[in-house]
């Protein structure tokens, strides 16, 4: 039987550089909407919240996964369905998943560095100094520090994250494993802060999101301030962490991922219909 009071959030970074501001520090590090035209998704994640046990599960959900766009017959990239609009990102990832979508969250850049410089800031702990020279990130020591917008966003959209090592900057060897949990890390921190600074500054908080409401989509029933008072006990006790395991393929000359078996006991969670299986090892 499904699980009763679950709740799936669809989380989307999108990449969009409309919304870029030329005056910001790491503007030459995003780049304009006339070098990189266009939207994609830089992030997709699913939320899984249990409102009886207050259980909170982030599952990383791979752009290049290849799939059936929408209702359709016409399979493509996942990120393919983001391009034509939300309402198909849904039901797409609805039906590749086998798993109910509840509610939905994008957020482009600029709006992502204007929430996290609104509620001031989140805290990201490293085993080691970091840098990505792509992306402009630079973790001076290892330990907790705190990121505001422009680093924050720096760290998550990493694809070429060095740490050192006995004094020497070695590339991340897990490419795209490394990433995902680095990102579903940093919404973990992301929730902690969010609903302790909602916690601390109950007014202020719907401030903070409606000055930045032109970067955020969000579905017509979901209030983010009530979002954020509802995941707080979950915030404390932390988050598990998935990820979907998939298998390299080609398709047509591209390079695509595909859904393996492996992957069943994670979804039948996140679907309502299993009990939590073991988080994916950090």
């Amino acid at each position: 039987m499904p699980t009763v009071g679950l709740e799936n959030y669809l989380l989307v970074g999108s990449d969009t550089r409309t919304t870029a501001d030329p005056t910001d520090a790491d503007y030459k590090n995003i780049g304009s909407a006339d070098t990189t035209g266009g939207q994609r998704s830089d992030t997709m994640m699913i939320l899984r919240y249990d409102a009886t046990t207050h259980e909170v599960a982030l599952l990383s959900v791979p752009r290049d996964l290849w799939v059936k766009i929408g209702d359709s017959d016409r399979s493509n990239r996942l990120n393919t369905a983001y391009q034509v609009g939300p309402e198909v990102l849904i039901r797409t990832v609805q039906r590749a998943l086998n798993i109910p979508i509840h509610h939905y969250l994008e957020v482009d850049f600029q709006g992502f560095k204007g929430i996290i410089d609104g509620i001031g800031g989140i805290d990201i702990c490293v085993k080691r100094p970091a840098r990505d020279r792509h992306t402009g990130l630079i973790i001076r020591r290892r330990g907790c520090s705190r990121l505001g917008g422009t680093q924050a966003l720096a760290f998550v959209r990493s694809r070429f994250y060095e740490s050192k090592i006995d004094g020497v900057w070695q590339m991340d060897g897990t490419s795209d494993i490394g990433r995902s949990t680095r990102q579903r890390d940093f919404v973990s921190a992301l929730l902690k802060g969010s609903v302790k600074y909602v916690a601390q500054n109950p007014m202020a908080a719907h401030d903070v999101m409606a000055s930045f409401a032109d970067s955020l989509t969000v579905d017509p029933s979901l209030k983010l301030v009530d979002m954020a008072r509802k995941l707080r006990p979950a915030a404390d006790a932390g988050t598990k962490s998935y990820s979907l395991t998939v298998v390299g393929d080609v398709v047509r000359e591209a390079e695509v991922l595909r859904l393996s078996t492996k992957s069943n006991d994670v979804l039948a969670y996140f679907a309502g219909t299993g009990p939590a299986p073991a988080p994916a090892p950090k």
